[in-house]
């Protein structure tokens, strides 16, 4: 026989399910409320504001430049800029790889840039020039040179000029930094022909589509020279030395028989 129950039994369990649908619904209402009160003092309060701008791997030019260039200030809403339009901002320039921005934490940002190698400098209206793995040639920040590279001389002709950075870009940071300067010296027969200016004293004619392969080897080669004995390394076919003093004795032999042949009636 089916048992059954009273309603005023039922009252109680009744009241109890109605009373814990009521706290549940006032628990979700003062969380909700308290989340929104939160949100808004945060952005009333400093910590919703730049307080701190990092920024990593700036050599050609100052943090500050870089800052500028962003548009951003401390005291600034954290939320009142897209990290994708400050990147986009910064790789507008020509000595700009690549940029990464970040939020960090409630109140900074980190900015982390990577900027084209520079390969050496251009003489231009009588200052020197940076130029670029990319090309680019750009004006040093304060118009103080850092002297990390040769200096490059005669190249007019862009297709040429770019020829041998390309070549740069593929050789040794160690070895590149050992060049003084670098002229364009094209010969009838070969329109790459390069004149280069080595820090120790020495001299090297090359070919520029060659220029890398031979010259990553240069350290080896000047090894096994008398240091006290500076001349000239032809790498244009082979590599080898001929020092400064056959080099003027070969040429001041050949001003003597041009000099003969004008005074020989």
């Amino acid at each position: 026989m089916e048992k059954i129950i009273d309603i005023e039994d039922r009252i109680p369990t009744l009241k109890e399910k109605r009373r814990r649908r009521t706290n549940k619904k006032f628990s979700i209402l003062l969380f909700l409320f308290i989340f929104t009160l939160l949100v808004v003092l945060y952005f009333q309060s400093s910590y919703s504001q730049i307080q701190q701008i990092d920024l990593e791997g700036s050599n050609l030019f100052s943090k500050e430049e870089y800052i500028k260039q962003t548009g951003l200030t401390i005291g600034d809403s954290m939320w009142s800029f897209k990290e994708k339009d400050i990147e986009e901002a910064l790789e507008k320039s020509d000595w700009v790889e690549n940029v990464q921005v970040k939020r960090k934490w409630l109140s900074s940002i980190h900015i982390q840039v990577e900027e084209y190698k520079q390969v050496g400098y251009v003489e231009s209206e009588n200052t020197l020039q940076i130029v670029l793995e990319n090309g680019k040639t750009i004006a040093p920040e304060g118009h103080i040179v850092p002297m990390e590279g040769p200096i490059i001389t005669g190249f007019e002709n862009e297709k040429i000029r770019l020829r041998l950075i390309k070549e740069l870009k593929k050789m040794k940071n160690e070895v590149l930094l050992t060049i003084s300067q670098i002229s364009y010296v094209p010969k009838e027969n070969d329109k790459y022909s390069i004149q280069v200016y080595m820090n120790d004293g020495n001299e090297v004619q090359a070919l520029i589509p060659s220029f890398s392969e031979k010259m990553n080897y240069y350290p080896s080669i000047v090894s096994q020279l008398n240091p006290d004995q500076k001349g000239v390394i032809d790498m244009e076919v082979g590599s080898f030395f001929e020092p400064y003093v056959e080099v003027f004795k070969e040429t001041t032999e050949e001003e003597a028989i041009e000099d003969e042949e004008e005074e020989t009636p």
